[in-house]
């Protein structure tokens, strides 16, 4: 069977987009839902599309690829619906289809591999432009109150979700091996290598338990975060799984300036203390989150020169982390690119 989200064309990239209209139109026939506009969002890890109905309610149409299983899908949506049982949480959350289905499998055309769908509660709000103090610290009492939530968290036997760690970096790194003559030079491709040794070297010894490591968002950055006000909540769990909660909170950092990085935490600890050696436990995760960032990007020629831009900040940050500097908290001048 053919890969249904097979796109390293463009050509190939808007025979996906009609494909995957097709099963959009296909799976919405399988909800009670009476919508009268369907508008297409983003392709990336899934195919998205806002459903609007007639009763002023909209719903948000996921395409997934293979990349998950459908009990991964499934075990995110668990995971959700727990999450909007907590005071002063408002996270996307499954509904069921006409057959009380959440994972839906939709027929596509012939010899492509039938996806799986959801539809989920939309979540209101909008994109902040500006970044305030108070949007800092608000974000940090979201990111306390979404780990203290997955803290008291009891996943079912068959709960299945990603592992964001060891493995899962050293995967993003061979890809980043394939594609990094796209926008490093070889000189900066060994500091790239040297940043890893030391982030994988520094993992193995950071100490794990109930308190600092959990079911996290994995993705937390200011794109998946809307607001109503000054107030955050966020939206896209797609690659939710087990993991240090600092992670979640160096993954935001990457966008922040330092002064609103320490607004951030404030907030965080408003809801929980961190924990011992945090700051040198963050700047390793924020090294590891950057370049697993540009690993992801990095096969997509439209995003090349955006990658070869970043790259003087990026580079900036990997010297001072290799040199013991602690960066968090600093403004770091970029390196001059040659």
């Amino acid at each position: 069977m053919l890969d249904f989200f097979k796109f390293d064309t463009d050509e190939e990239r808007r025979s996906l987009l009609i494909r995957a209209g097709k099963v959009a139109l296909s799976a919405l026939q399988q909800y009670d839902l009476e919508w009268e506009r369907i508008q297409f969002i983003r392709l990336s890890d899934t195919i998205t599309y806002k459903i609007e109905t007639n009763k002023g309610d909209s719903y948000l149409l996921r395409i997934h690829s293979d990349r998950l299983s459908k009990e991964e899908i499934r075990s995110e949506l668990i995971f959700l619906k727990a999450l909007n049982k907590a005071n002063d949480l408002n996270v996307p959350e499954g509904i069921a289809s006409c057959d009380g289905a959440y994972v839906l499998e939709i027929e596509a055309e012939m010899g492509y591999k039938r996806p799986y769908v959801t539809i989920m509660r939309w979540v209101e709000g909008h994109a902040r432009e500006e970044m305030t103090d108070s949007c800092a610290y608000n974000m940090g009492v979201l990111m306390g109150r979404l780990h203290e939530t997955a803290e008291g968290f009891d996943p079912p036997p068959d709960f299945v979700r990603p592992i964001w760690g060891p493995d899962s970096f050293g995967r993003e790194m061979a890809k980043l091996e394939r594609y990094y003559e796209r926008f490093l030079s070889d000189e900066a491709w060994k500091l790239y290598q040297k940043a890893a040794e030391k982030v994988l070297s520094e993992l193995t010894v950071i100490p794990r338990n109930d308190l600092n490591y959990g079911l996290i968002h994995a993705d937390l950055h200011t794109g998946n975060i809307v607001f109503v006000g000054d107030h955050p909540y966020p939206i896209d769990f797609g690659r939710c799984g087990h993991g240090y909660y600092l992670y979640d909170m160096a993954a935001i950092m990457l966008e922040l300036w330092p002064k609103h990085r320490w607004m951030l935490i404030q907030g965080y600890e408003s809801v929980r203390k961190m924990e011992a050696d945090y700051v040198r436990y963050l700047e390793c995760f924020f090294v590891m989150i950057m370049i697993g960032n540009y690993s992801h990007h990095s096969s997509d020629p439209r995003e090349t020169a955006g990658l070869i831009d970043e790259q003087k900040y990026a580079q900036a940050y990997i010297r001072e982390y290799l040199k013991g500097n602690s960066f968090l908290f600093e403004v770091i001048e970029p390196v001059k690119m040659d």
